[in-house]
This record gives structure tokens, C-alpha cells and sequence, in this order.
């Protein structure tokens, strides 16, 4: 028992997770194609959260030059930040029903990793062009 925690730690990638086994995870191992596809996830969570703090910013930019006593509307930030959480939870309760396809089985995280990382790279996107648009 410790022998295996010890040899699975010394696996383990970034944050204590395993590593992906690619060529397992391509010979169709579910527990690979799991590791691999959460794997996945976090590279696109990864760039998710570099693309935000260059939105964030440029957000915060615009709601310097913008203060105008007719407009009580929130700001540019605010706003971001608002659709930002409500995309979140949007994306978790989607790909968890995703993920019920196969639920309770072997499938059902790889399911659920692949669903976050798609709509993770969609959302980078779309902030990526909310960041290069207009004023």
C-alpha cells in the first residue's frame, strides 16, 4: 500500500496529479483517458485565467474614460465580472449533466473534463475578442 502511494506520487504531475500517459489514453485505458483528458482541462483552465487577467484589465481601462451621470448602468469590469461567474456556473452544471451520460461509470469523467475543456476554449475566446475590441 505504501509502495504503490509512494510510486503514484512520484507520477504525479503538476499539483500531485497524475501524468498522462498518452500512448495508454490512445490504446483506449479508461483511467489513462481520464488523466489525460483532466490534463487537458487544466491547460485550457490555464489559458482561460491568462486571457482573463488581460480582459480584467482592459475592462478596468475602459471604465476609467467612462463616467458619465447619464448612464447609471454598471461598469465595464462589473459587468465582465458578472457574466464571467454566471459562465462558470453555467459551464460546471452543464458538463456535470454532460457527464450523466455515463453516470457513475469509468466514463463519466472524461465526459465532463472534455465538456469544460471545449466551452473553456470558447470562453477564451470570447473574452480574447472582448479584450481586442473598440474603445
Amino acid at each position: 500500500m505504501m509502495i504503490t502511494a509512494l510510486v503514484l506520487l512520484l507520477q504525479s504531475g503538476p499539483a500531485g496529479q497524475p501524468e498522462c500517459d498518452q500512448e495508454a489514453s490512445d490504446q483506449g485505458i479508461q483511467q489513462e483517458m481520464n488523466i489525460c483528458a483532466a490534463a487537458e482541462y487544466r491547460e485550457a483552465d490555464a489559458a482561460l485565467n491568462a486571457q482573463w487577467a488581460v480582459t480584467s484589465a482592459r475592462m478596468k481601462e475602459r471604465d476609467e474614460g467612462w463616467k458619465p451621470d447619464w448612464d447609471r448602468r454598471p461598469g465595464h469590469f462589473t459587468t465582465l465580472l458578472e457574466s464571467q461567474r454566471a459562465w462558470l456556473r453555467y459551464r460546471d452544471a452543464h458538463c456535470r449533466l454532460d457527464g450523466y451520460y455515463a453516470r457513475g461509470g469509468s466514463l463519466e469523467p472524461l465526459l465532463v473534463s472534455t465538456c469544460k475543456t471545449g466551452l473553456t476554449i470558447l470562453r477564451t475566446e470570447q473574452l480574447k475578442e472582448l479584450a481586442e475590441r473598440g474603445p
